[in-house]
């Protein structure tokens, strides 16, 4: 069916489906997407689930899947890495998001092309969903701190920068945690205003019971459409300006980085790698170098690697073997990884994981969890966790400043 008001229908939408325990948001923002399925996806209520500690959490999920064969959406957490590799996670965490969160949904609606589809469901639920009417909760202030002042930011990249002097790497990504304590929070009100200070192509809402995801990601993880794999990376940033002149020089400056594009290619070498463990043999191409996208914020570099998925292998062990997103880590990975744990101060956890859909067909879309507000409604922290590439080229204060524009649109949407 079409409705006149689409952006109205998926208000009404997500705040219905918000009275419920669990339910994910999957929203494009009607960016243009060649291997886009769906513009918005909203699950909603369980009628299955995993929740599990790393160890055996992908094979879990295979074996989940297997029985279900349905439609499922799920969470994949950074500290996944430990199962992956040899790695261990020692930093503290305040918000406690599973490592593995998968569900298969009671009821499932999807728009596409500006129709609204019920895969799961009846019309009877778009008759609740128009007759919701949502109880706005009040927000109260919210005081952001930052766990690392800006001169200790600088001191650590510099150490970071020491080890690439030596050769243990190329290149990390490292991140700093702002958080708020004692925050009262309207979750879906802060992801509405996010969205739309800042639209982006693998948005999103995310809450399971207590803890919420609310995110702007612009990145994708990985995708899987029939037996092709997509994954498209970032690596490169550059601030919007107001004034249309300027912006398309900035944009300009950005494409012709050398700098940027040196981030950019040792990322790409990475995913290529990554998903060579899981391709027919010779089938991975780089199909764009360098691509340069708009958002309202920023510019970004992105790459975009594919492979044919290799039929002996599991599309849940190919995700698995991509495991984390070489975009949050660097190169070489598990030696970036080990150093990620010793030199942040947070555990990553939801952040710089993955959340998304597989399809009953073996088809799923991931993002990459970033620009994005975590939260735990019954300890009320609220937490958000912004970071960059690290190389030897690397000017720690402009590093900083990078973070800063990355966490611009949140910081903004957290104000009263």
């Amino acid at each position: 069916m079409k409705v006149q008001d689409l952006d109205s229908f998926k208000e009404k939408a997500l705040q219905w489906a918000n009275t419920f325990d669990v339910c994910c948001c999957y929203d494009s923002n009607s960016y243009p997407d060649s291997y886009g399925e769906f513009d918005f996806l909203l699950a909603v209520g369980i009628k299955d689930s995993i929740n599990l500690t790393y160890g055996a959490a992908f094979d879990s999920l295979k074996e989940f899947y297997e029985i279900q064969k349905n439609w499922m959406f799920g969470l994949l957490s950074y500290d996944l890495k430990n199962e992956v590799e040899q790695l261990s996670s020692r930093n503290p965490d305040r918000l406690n998001f599973p490592d593995l969160f998968f569900f298969v949904p009671k009821y499932l609606v999807a728009v596409v092309k500006g129709e609204i589809k019920l895969i799961i469901g009846d019309q009877t639920l778009l008759d609740q969903i128009e007759e919701y009417n949502s109880d706005d909760q009040p927000q109260s202030g919210i005081e952001i701190q930052s766990k690392l002042s800006k001169e200790l930011y600088i001191k650590t990249v510099e150490g970071l920068q020491e080890h690439i002097i030596r050769g243990d790497i190329y290149e990390v990504n490292f991140c700093q945690e702002f958080f708020a304590e004692h925050a009262h929070i309207n979750p879906l009100n802060i992801y509405t205003k996010l969205k739309k200070l800042s639209p982006t192509p693998f948005s999103g809402f995310f809450k399971i019971k207590d803890q919420y995801i609310l995110s702007a990601s612009p990145e994708r993880f990985l995708c899987k459409r029939g037996s092709k794999l997509i994954s498209q990376p970032i690596k490169g940033t550059a601030r919007r300006s107001g004034n249309i002149k300027e912006d398309e020089l900035i944009k300009l400056n950005l494409q012709n980085d050398a700098k940027e594009q040196a981030e950019n290619v040792m990322i790409v070498d990475l995913v290529r790698n990554d998903l060579t463990k899981s391709a027919v043999k010779g089938s991975v191409v780089v199909e764009e170098l360098f691509g340069i996208y708009g958002f309202a914020q920023v510019y970004q570099m992105i790459s975009t690697v594919t492979c044919q998925l290799d039929p002996t292998i599991h599309f849940i062990d190919a995700i698995k073997n991509a495991f984390p997103m070489g975009s949050m880590t660097g190169a070489p990975k598990i030696k970036a990884m080990e150093l990620i744990e010793e030199y942040e101060f947070s555990r990553r956890g939801a952040y710089s994981g993955t959340f998304g859909y597989i399809t009953p067909e073996g088809n799923f879309d991931f993002n990459v969890v970033i620009r994005s507000i975590l939260y735990q409604s019954s300890s009320k922290y609220l937490s958000f966790q912004v970071g960059g590439a690290i190389t030897y080229a690397s000017n720690a204060t402009a590093e900083y400043e990078e973070c800063v524009l990355k966490a611009s649109a949140i910081m903004q949407t957290l104000e009263n």
